[in-house]
């Protein structure tokens, strides 16, 4: 997996890409408790992610739980692979997804 981090006033982007398993997802978590003060809205692109684990959506959950305390979260690039599994798994509940 590789993580890319872009961030513009108050506002951070994190372009996600490779597989969020169980070996990835720490990875991704250390970059977010890292870069999430005073961020206004978090934004994941998964344009380029295949594959997402139990462990990953943890980790966006968590995301999604921060944010919800300090501004918002919205994903894109969402394929439908993963798409499936957000479904399957009842996040599209709680994500906003475009």
């Amino acid at each position: 997996m590789t993580i890319e981090k872009k961030v513009e006033n108050g506002n951070v982007t994190l372009m996600v890409s490779g597989r969020l398993d169980t070996t990835t997802a720490p990875e991704l978590e250390k970059a977010l408790d890292s870069g999430l003060d005073g961020t206004k809205e978090l934004v994941f692109d998964m344009t380029g992610l295949e594959y997402i684990s139990s462990a990953g959506l943890r980790v966006i959950l968590k995301a999604q739980k921060a944010m919800n305390a300090q501004g918002s979260m919205k994903l894109t690039g969402v394929n439908d692979t993963i798409m499936e599994v957000f479904d399957i798994t009842g996040f599209l509940d709680i994500l906003t997804i475009e």
